[in-house]
């Protein structure tokens, strides 16, 4: 059986029509890129379609540029029965200079489902180095805030 793949990287050139009045790249455009990783790495990890159920926590650091040269970097951090909790980080430069600096990072939420949209079990990730235990442990502590919000909001939605 073949090992699920953790993580993965897009590149997009920022193009004039991802950008806004202000003329920097605008912050849906970003998200959209975020969704298409998270996607990516999560299908690659579950060997599944997958579909967004939460992306929280997102900043915007620094703005993007028309032409600049974008990475996205997403990685599996913690799994559940059919979840998976992707993090994300977005970076840019002029691809003259590759001097990359960050713009923006998340965490995404992606499930697996089977053919009739319901949840279908994933590979369990085991964090193995130093980094991916604290990375792990983030996610965990993270799902815990998730839960505490969920419950302030719920006065909007009633």
């Amino acid at each position: 059986m073949k090992k699920p793949q953790r993580d993965i990287t897009l590149r997009f050139l920022a193009e004039p029509q991802d950008v806004n009045f202000g003329g920097k790249v605008h912050g849906g455009a970003v998200m959209k890129w975020i969704d298409l990783a998270a996607y990516a790495c999560s299908a690659g990890w579950s060997g599944r379609y997958c579909v967004t159920a939460y992306a929280g926590g997102i900043r915007f650091v620094a703005p993007i540029h028309v032409g600049s040269l974008v990475e996205v970097e997403a990685k599996v951090i913690y799994t559940g029965t059919s979840s998976m909790h992707i993090a994300l980080e977005v970076t840019a430069c002029d691809p003259k200079s590759l001097n990359r600096r960050i713009t923006t990072h998340c965490i995404v939420i992606m499930v697996a489902v089977d053919e009739t949209g319901q949840k279908i079990e994933i590979p369990k990730w085991v964090p193995e180095s130093e980094a991916d235990i604290k990375q792990h442990d983030t996610a965990i502590r993270l799902m815990d805030m998730r839960k505490q919000i969920g419950e302030e909001m719920e006065i909007f939605v009633k």
